[in-house]
């Protein structure tokens, strides 16, 4: 049998940010020329419905409650830690957008090589190449989120994120990303 949280604590566990990597991921995303390198927030299923259409968020999956809680106290982490941002990318899915919007970091921007690979795996050379390309052009002092899609986020870095999961990296001399740590909020 279960036992349930009395309803108080299970509220305060929901919005405490546990880092997994203790401090130093948030240290890491303080330092200029770090990324996020996130996945959307909650969104319940998988995938997306069969009438799928990429300007109807009507006709995809997206962030319920849960997810856009997530969201928000996921940018709240942030703030609390001092961290600041200069640009939000986002995949053009509605969830990833809604995502980017309720971090309220900093201004957002659609990216199109961050939009899902689940249905366009043929296509995720090409799109992890536009996102490397851009990470390696941006400049030593940006700080950068990008908000993006779990197939994404493995072709990127090679790490399956829960939603919501947050991993930042550094861009290497030679191109390659390296995990410097993850940063995980409850829905």
């Amino acid at each position: 049998m279960r036992r349930r949280l009395g309803a108080p604590l299970a509220l305060a566990l929901s919005l405490w940010p546990v880092s997994l990597s203790g401090g130093i991921a948030w240290e890491a995303l303080q330092q200029p020329g770090t990324v996020a390198v996130m996945r959307h927030a909650f969104a319940p299923g998988s995938g997306d419905p069969e009438d799928f259409s990429l300007g109807d968020c009507t006709a995809q999956r997206n962030l319920d409650e849960r997810g856009r809680a997530q969201a928000r106290n996921i940018g709240r982490a942030f703030r609390q830690h001092d961290v600041t941002v200069d640009r939000v990318l986002t995949s053009q899915w509605c969830r990833c957008q809604e995502t980017a919007l309720l971090l309220d970091l900093a201004p957002v921007e659609d990216f199109a090589p961050l939009n899902s690979l689940f249905s366009a795996l043929s296509q995720w050379r090409e799109q992890t190449r536009e996102t490397r390309a851009l990470l390696a052009s941006l400049p030593a002092d940006e700080r950068m989120v990008l908000v993006t899609h779990s197939f994404n986020v493995v072709a990127l870095i090679g790490r399956f994120p829960s939603p919501g999961e947050v991993f930042v990296v550094e861009v290497t001399d030679d191109g390659s990303l390296e995990v410097l740590g993850r940063v995980f909020v409850a829905p």
